[in-house]
């Protein structure tokens, strides 16, 4: 697989997602999943390239791993479901990457999704003994991020990302 070496909008990827709901079959897509399936997208593109994928980091809120931009944009639907936006336009690959980690993470519930991230030590790091309801803008370390889902594929820890 051939990513392309710049940095993505984690709008970009949130609008695909929201475009690729199957709204048909009564999936729905909220602002607190998409959230979540983005830290995703990022989480794995991260393990596999060694590199991010997007500019920003997450940050360790409450409900699990925020994107400001993306709460910034979607926050007047609280808990409603998205709608569809104008497609957008990514190479095959990013495509197909992205594609991967939705079925993998998309059958979720937003709130199972929440628990599954809470469980997880880059949001748990990035919190440290914070209590759940404390605000916590902190970024995620994306090499704390890429090294955690790296070992799961059973890669080595590295010391710094690519650009």
């Amino acid at each position: 697989m051939m990513i392309e070496n710049t940095k993505i909008s984690p709008k970009t990827i949130g609008t695909w997602i929201i475009n690729n709901t199957e709204r048909d079959s009564g999936e729905a897509i909220t602002h607190l999943k998409l959230q979540k399936l983005l830290y995703y997208v990022e989480a794995w593109f991260l393990a596999n390239f060694d590199k991010p994928l997007f500019e920003i980091s997450p940050q360790a809120w409450t409900h699990g791993p925020v994107y400001r931009p993306i709460f910034d944009k979607y926050k007047k639907y609280r808990w409603e479901s998205l709608p569809a936006e104008r497609n957008v336009s990514m190479s095959k690959d990013l495509t197909s990457f992205v594609r991967a980690v939705y079925d993998e993470y998309g059958q979720f519930s937003a709130k199972k999704l929440e628990l599954m991230t809470h469980s997880e030590d880059p949001w748990k790091n990035t919190r440290g003994s914070l209590p759940l309801e404390a605000r916590c803008e902190t970024p995620m370390d994306k090499l704390f991020i890429r090294n955690y889902y790296a070992e799961r594929l059973g890669k080595k820890k590295i010391e710094q990302l690519q650009n």
